[in-house]
């Protein structure tokens, strides 16, 4: 019968270079996989009132959009357009059911060596979308990055601080655990455990790390090729109460990205099934 697609979401950055996000529906549906998670600039490509047809017309659950954040900026124009992109954002995973918005936090602004003015920075832009993201039933997923992008991408590198800044915030503010940017994190388990007692794990990401791993942004390994512990990390997810769709994102220039989109989107399927589930 082949391998089961059940609890898997396609994030669409996986297959970004293949197919576009009708295309990557039509995929989807002949594949049995009824999950998914766009980018931004995919839904912009297509426009989002097609967008939102498309999903509603196959049934597509939506494990989040990608993505909202980069909060910090040099100058206060340039944090208040960062506001104003995010509450774009919010409508969008609003209009599309999303379950929700991904926040990758944003870098240092240019010019600047203030690491935690920075982190000030996303803290108080969380806080100003808050109402906005609540009105309209959209639920914030900090997504903590591994530490090497902490100067241009995300100053949120560890479970720890992004549940902190949860914790701070209050309702509507969770995580999304990509397991890329914290298998390594010696406090992994304890933190996975704080987020269920705090209700607050929003979404799951899976792909591997390869050794060695040629490119620090575009070359994420295809589940079972690198060294993630993917089940036990499941496990973890599990016991603190969250069994939502297991998404893969994979950024792959050399390898995934070059391959024909229903080569990945079956092997995606395949070691979902053998090697992720808990």
């Amino acid at each position: 019968m082949g391998a089961n697609p059940e609890g898997l979401s396609l994030n669409l950055a996986t297959t970004r270079q293949q197919w576009d996000m009708r295309q990557a529906v039509e995929a989807c549906v002949r594949h049995g996989v009824t999950a998914i998670s766009p980018w931004r600039d995919q839904i912009a490509a297509i426009g989002l009132d097609e967008a939102v047809r498309i999903v509603r017309a196959n049934g597509m659950r939506l494990t989040g959009v990608c993505r909202g954040g980069m909060f910090p900026a040099a100058d206060k124009a340039g944090r208040a357009a960062a506001l104003d992109d995010n509450r774009r954002a919010i409508d969008e995973a609003a209009a599309l059911g999303a379950d929700c918005l991904v926040l990758v936090a944003g870098g240092l602004p240019r010019g600047s060596k203030d690491i935690a003015g920075a982190r000030d920075m996303v803290a108080e832009g969380i806080l100003a979308i808050l109402p906005h993201a609540r009105a309209s039933g959209v639920p914030l997923a900090i997504e903590p990055l591994h530490p090497m992008y902490a100067a241009d991408r995300a100053c949120v590198n560890t479970l720890r601080h992004a549940l902190d800044i949860c914790e701070a915030a209050g309702e509507g503010v969770g995580v999304a655990i990509d397991v890329y940017h914290v298998w390594w994190d010696p406090e992994l388990a304890e933190q996975i455990a704080r987020a269920g007692r705090m209700g607050r794990i929003l979404a799951h990401h899976i792909c591997d790390w390869l050794v060695p791993t040629r490119d620090l942004l575009l070359d994420r390994g295809m589940m079972g090729d690198g060294v993630i512990d993917l089940r036990g990390i499941r496990r973890m997810i599990e016991a603190a109460g969250f069994r939502g769709p297991q998404e893969v994102e994979i950024f792959s220039s050399q390898d995934w990205w070059t391959r024909p989109g229903e080569e990945v989107l079956r092997t995606c399927i395949e070691r979902h099934d053998t090697l992720c589930r808990a």
